[in-house]
């Protein structure tokens, strides 16, 4: 059994165990409550890479990164550093993350919150948006194609935007035939668990349907930031270097101020 397998088999068990906590008619009622979901392609596709800021507390890869008493904090200092999105990891067992964080996040910024987890049911789609999250994280090696198209449209459905990751070249297909409009590449084998930096560079030139390009996974500053750009990426997604800065908002504001500098590409497709 692969990482992502196990990791899979345990979001399972507790979102079952959740789903007995909490109906999904329940959590239909708070989804009424929230407000209407930020639209994430006002950042994503203006000119420049945009920087996508990740709570993180832990990875199966690294293990303990931070401790992140308040994610409402941590997701403040991002936005006050120049961060396009806030992406809040809420699976419990490997990330320590939870939708209690995303919920404080969502109170304290005003910019647009993804939720990243292992998502493979509806249900967990109606978490997102009851708790607060303008995206969900769908990934391709995770779902079967009749489940990774029925959750981007139900996600669709009720105002969620779904960022599709991919890691291989038969998963970007997928990903298009799915009629993503946001692919993510990460650059981390979630059954392996290790980085190939080519990864983007390869995958990237397949994607041609006009979708937002995010890269994620091994980006440790501003230079890591303009090789993507000079790869076609339209966006970053960054936690590790992040969660571990001695000052978060002004690494972020780092990677924002490179993001936009005159060298970057302007204008996206």
């Amino acid at each position: 059994m692969s990482v992502l397998d196990e990791i899979v088999a345990g979001v399972r068990e507790d979102f079952t165990r959740r789903q007995n906590e909490v109906s999904l008619d329940d959590l239909k009622k708070l989804s009424e409550k929230r407000e209407k979901t930020l639209d994430p392609f006002v950042a994503l596709r203006q000119s420049g890479v945009a920087v996508i800021a990740e709570v993180k507390r832990s990875s199966p890869s690294k293990g303990e990164l931070a401790e992140i008493k308040e994610p409402a904090e941590l997701a403040k200092a991002y936005e006050a550093g120049g961060a396009h999105l806030i992406s809040v990891l809420t699976e419990e067992r490997r990330f320590l993350g939870s939708l209690e964080d995303l919920s404080k996040v969502r109170k304290s910024v005003d910019i647009p919150v993804l939720r990243k987890d292992f998502i493979v049911s509806s249900y967990q789609l109606w978490e997102a948006r009851a708790y607060g999250a303008d995206l969900v994280l769908l990934i391709v090696a995770a779902l079967d194609q009749q489940a990774l198209v029925s959750l981007i449209e139900r996600a669709e459905s009720i105002g969620l935007t779904p960022l599709v990751e991919v890691h291989e070249e038969h998963e970007v297909a997928r990903a298009m035939d799915a009629g993503a409009k946001i692919i993510g590449i990460n650059s981390r084998n979630l059954k392996t668990l290790e980085i190939d930096p080519e990864t983007f560079a390869r995958l990237a030139p397949l994607i041609n349907n006009g979708a937002v390009k995010i890269a994620e996974s091994g980006i440790s500053g501003p230079r890591d930031l303009m090789n993507y750009a000079n790869l076609g990426a339209d966006a970053v997604l960054v936690g590790e270097s992040l969660v571990k800065a001695a000052d978060p908002r002004l690494a972020v504001h780092e990677l924002v101020t490179a993001g936009a500098h005159p060298s970057v590409k302007q204008g996206r497709i």
